[in-house]
């Protein structure tokens, strides 16, 4: 296993160079004082060499060198979604600590397997659904909890995008696995967040491309023990929207941006009863880099993270219950 003292700096690697690690989670990295980026590893050397021209490091064209190189304590990997479960083993394998992008895997089983290995060696493997590390979520959570909008009857979600250009990962099924797994998970993961884990699946209907056969677009019901419905809808090939509205007995609230927004983003909470509307300015905050302050703290004090986990596979079970119902609409 690779050594690594908390009184040095966490020696980071990176297998795939994807649009989200150069916008958003590298430049994370480089705001945090515990971290070092030393090897980034491309199929394409040319893409490594240009993310370690701005980020430092060692380029490789060989995602292996990365995974077992002996400078390297953890690995990032922001691969596509099949690719994981592979990548993140290799990397267990040799002793690194593992930030996955999400989803860990297509898989509850495969997800559990995984984490019951970085258990087993006391690694820290932690799947990047960044979006939960916002304190916007925590200050919505509080004002339900208060009372605000009285007790809650439904939570309404979106996360859905333009169409991606021909040839994005996404249209290939043995790849990035479409639409639900990519954008699906997040209005799940926020209902669970919301309204609690223990979710049930009522229905649910895909709109699934014949031409790529993946899904395109898709709308879910859940709902709580005590009947609060959760209605879900995700996909790209609609305009650009994130956004949750909960529903009370005496208002509602709605909050606009909240997977994707920038660090600079102060969120808007809107507030509406029957004589009331007011809108809250939360603070801005930067996700990104609270979950790799979280990841940091995680290895430097081998914390557990039994709460992260247990979300990961509820979410991931959650998901193989809403395929199996699913409504297949070929379009």
């Amino acid at each position: 296993m690779t050594s690594y003292h908390t009184a040095q700096r966490l020696r980071f690697g990176v297998i795939g160079c994807a649009d989200i690690a150069w916008r958003r989670t590298l430049p994370a990295m480089e705001t945090e004082p515990a971290i070092d980026i030393t090897a980034i590893a491309s199929r394409d050397g040319a893409r490594a060499k240009k993310f370690t021209d701005r980020f430092g490091g060692e380029p490789f064209a060989d995602y292996k060198a990365v995974a077992e190189h002996e400078d390297v304590d953890a690995v990032y990997i922001p691969l596509p979604l099949m690719l994981h479960a592979e990548w993140i083993e290799r990397c267990l394998e040799a002793g690194k600590h593992v930030l996955v992008e999400k989803p860990m895997t297509d898989g509850c089983k495969e997800s559990g397997r995984l984490l019951d290995l970085a258990r087993s060696r006391g690694l820290v493997l932690l799947e990047n659904y960044m979006f939960l590390f916002h304190s916007q979520h925590a200050a919505v959570r509080k004002l339900v909890a208060d009372g605000v909008i009285g007790e809650l009857r439904g939570f309404h979600s979106a996360f859905t995008i333009p169409p991606k250009p021909p040839g994005d990962i996404r249209y290939q099924p043995d790849v990035g696995g479409g639409a639900f797994l990519d954008f699906g998970g997040y209005p799940i993961r926020a209902a669970q967040h919301l309204l609690g884990r223990d979710l049930s699946v009522v229905g649910a209907v895909f709109r699934r491309d014949r031409k790529h056969d993946v899904v395109m677009s898709g709308s879910v019901l859940l709902a709580s023990p005590d009947g609060v419905p959760a209605q879900l809808t995700f996909g790209m090939e609609h305009s650009y929207q994130n956004s949750y509205a909960l529903s009370g007995s005496s208002g509602r609230m709605l909050l606009d941006w909240v997977f994707t927004p920038p660090e600079t983003h102060r969120p808007v909470l809107r507030i509406e009863r029957q004589d009331h509307r007011e809108e809250v300015v939360l603070p801005a905050d930067h996700q990104f880099a609270r979950v790799i302050r979280a990841f940091v703290e995680a290895v430097e004090t081998r914390a557990p993270l039994r709460e992260e986990h247990e979300g990961t596979l509820e979410q991931a079970a959650l998901i193989e219950q809403v395929q199996r119902v699913a409504r297949n609409v070929w379009i």
